[in-house]
């Protein structure tokens, strides 16, 4: 029994001294999304959701955002617009989107970019540094991470853009707010009108 816990301890201890964890969680974590979506009775679940109303809204909201859970939670905003306020149904998904792309920007910004940091910095060589200084830099990241939050297309890359762009909590709240917001709309809009 004492072999055990002394395994368990040195396991442990690799674990929590292992740079890389935060990293390896996020990547494992998308491809579990990826496997689990593959089940029917969980793309049948998410689909569920939208009986749920503007309550359905939220929750879906939330997985509007995710890579593996895009597409679903897309039809099912498409198939609430068609019986519920287009106008409601994208505030408040808006919401749970925003939401999911905080979470994913807080853990990104201060996980996943401090743990790659020393391989980022290993990339530093004359031309990188320069046009990490160049002032089309400092705009262009935060730019093309809102276009993409804006788009139909899944949002982890655009959240990590603005994450690296050191984006205050307040101002991406906001930002992710209103694109999410924008980008469903344009759905709900276009579930009513066909």
């Amino acid at each position: 029994m004492d072999e055990i816990h002394k395994a368990e301890e040195r396991l442990h201890t690799r674990w929590s001294n292992w740079h890389l964890k935060n990293t390896f969680l996020f990547a494992t974590g998308l491809i579990l999304f990826f496997f689990l979506l593959t089940i029917p009775q969980v793309d049948s679940f998410i689909k569920s959701i939208g009986t749920l109303g503007l309550i359905g809204a939220f929750i879906v909201g939330f997985f509007f955002v995710l890579t593996y859970t895009a597409v679903p939670a897309g039809y099912v905003l498409f198939e609430l617009a068609k019986h519920n306020n287009p106008l409601e149904v994208a505030v408040i998904a808006a919401i749970g989107a925003m939401l999911g792309d905080y979470i994913i920007f807080r853990f990104i910004r201060d996980k996943v970019i401090e743990e790659l940091r020393p391989y980022l910095l290993k990339l530093n060589t004359p031309k990188v540094k320069h046009l990490f200084k160049t002032p089309y830099f400092a705009w262009m990241l935060p730019i093309s991470g809102a276009l993409i939050i804006a788009s139909p297309l899944p949002d982890e890359v655009g959240v990590g853009m603005l994450g690296a762009s050191k984006m205050s909590n307040h101002r991406f709240l906001l930002l992710a707010y209103l694109l999410n917001a924008v980008g469903i709309l344009f759905i709900v809009l276009l579930a009513r009108s066909v």
